[in-house]
């Protein structure tokens, strides 16, 4: 695992960062904490740019970059980049991941256009860190754990509502798989205007972990 991701992901992605440590395989945990970077790195753009057009043109550039990865070519030179060309992770879902990104660039989405952002991004990454983790791991069991993940900060009652139907559909999802959605446990005291410290996400986070539930 490069280190200096998994620094950087702890730093910027705690709660995700949290949850990996429950992640036995070596290779499988950097590759999430590569998916988990690659992330930040979207998500972050919209924040550091001074017009749209230079987002995309940042997003384009990442967007490209998986692109390569995935038609084999060698990686470009950024971290990233390299941990993704090195790990596991479908590139091609990646460079999708990416496009969806764009969408941050227009500002904030309500009602059913939010869901549908939150499907294509949060639920695009989740589904591809649980599916790494077991390949039986599908999007429809952890579609509502990733729009209340999406959404606590928010728009707090959809995000409750989507984390009561994500008990249901987390039943059912491979145990291998539940470090992909154990920071979910999160998710509604975020939603209710709380903001845990980190002995009580180590807690909550621990107890998901151990009772295959979410709260």
């Amino acid at each position: 695992m490069d280190e200096h991701l998994d620094a950087l992901v702890r730093r910027v992605d705690p709660d995700r960062w949290l949850s990996s440590r429950f992640v036995a395989d070596a290779a499988a945990r950097a590759d999430l904490i590569a998916l988990y970077a690659l992330d930040h790195e979207l998500v972050r753009i919209p924040h550091i740019v001074s017009d749209p057009l230079m987002g995309e043109i940042r997003m384009t550039w990442w967007r490209e970059g998986l692109e390569e990865i995935a038609a084999r070519r060698p990686p470009r030179s950024h971290p990233v980049l390299r941990a993704i060309a090195a790990g596991a992770l479908p590139a091609t879902a990646l460079a999708a991941l990416a496009e969806a990104r764009l969408g941050d660039l227009d500002g904030a989405r309500t009602g059913e256009a939010a869901l549908a952002h939150a499907d294509a991004t949060e639920g695009l990454l989740m589904a591809l860190a649980a599916r790494r983790l077991s390949p039986a791991a599908t999007a429809d069991h952890v579609r509502q754990a990733a729009r209340a993940v999406a959404l606590a900060k928010t728009d707090a009652p959809a995000a409750l509502t989507a984390l009561a139907a994500a008990r249901a559909e987390l039943a059912t999802l491979p145990v291998a798989a539940f470090p992909a959605v154990a920071h979910v446990a999160l998710a509604g005291r975020y939603a209710r205007g709380g903001s845990p410290g980190e002995i009580e996400k180590r807690l909550r986070v621990l107890l998901a972990v151990l009772t295959g539930r979410i709260g």
